[in-house]
């Protein structure tokens, strides 16, 4: 059944200030951006952002949120008992560098950590909206423990470890110093070594 001319419009209307708040966020950054600006970039009324997005945070989390989901999307994600465990642990690290190394989120991240950095309360309420995208390395970490492939009684801690020693290398760089993206060899060279480093100490013998 066709959907509803009322209901494309209001689709398009979404997109329109999606598409306008990230190019806003990115050239303006985080605290310069304000809903009127976002409306009148979309060319629609600030009411109308309003009734898609209560609020500057609640649009910013969306965006950042929206990006992550897009780049992790995977059905290979899942532990699977039949596949080499480095194989695929080497698969999960290097779709994280993906959305690390995507030069709109760097951009977007960094706009919204600066805006946060003096607010721990405004910290928590934007980036808590987000979820924890990393969910999937810990379930993954989960299941090949309990396969007899891991050692380890905490995966979230094993997770955080392994994100931590790719974030020194993918993230934090390009968000407070602004070097560079990492070349196709750099992201390799982090992926295998961070991949060896994780199952060197978990692997089960």
């Amino acid at each position: 059944m066709p959907t509803p001319a009322p209901a494309r419009l209001t689709d398009r209307k979404r997109a329109a200030i999606l598409d306008a708040a990230i190019a806003e966020f990115r050239q303006a950054g985080y605290e310069a951006t304000s809903m009127d600006r976002v409306a009148a970039s979309a060319g629609v009324s600030k009411r109308t952002v309003y009734n898609h997005f209560p609020s500057k945070e609640v649009l910013f989390a969306h965006i950042l949120r929206q990006l992550m989901e897009r780049t992790l999307a995977s059905p290979e994600l899942a532990y699977r008992a039949d596949r080499p465990l480095r194989a695929q642990l080497l698969e999960l690290v290097r779709q994280k560098m993906e959305l690390l190394q995507d030069e709109s989120f760097i951009d977007l991240a960094r706009a919204g950590i600066a805006s946060v950095i003096p607010s721990p309360e405004r910290a928590q309420q934007m980036f808590g909206r987000i979820g924890d995208k990393e969910e999937g390395l810990v379930v993954w970490i989960r299941a090949a423990a309990a396969d007899g492939r891991l050692n380890t009684d905490d995966p979230g801690f094993a997770s955080t470890f392994m994100f931590g020693m790719i974030k020194g290398f993918a993230f934090w760089p390009q968000i407070t110093m602004g070097q560079p993206l990492l070349t196709e060899q750099q992201r390799d060279r982090v992926a295998q070594t961070a991949t060896d480093m994780f199952l060197a100490h978990f692997a089960a013998a």
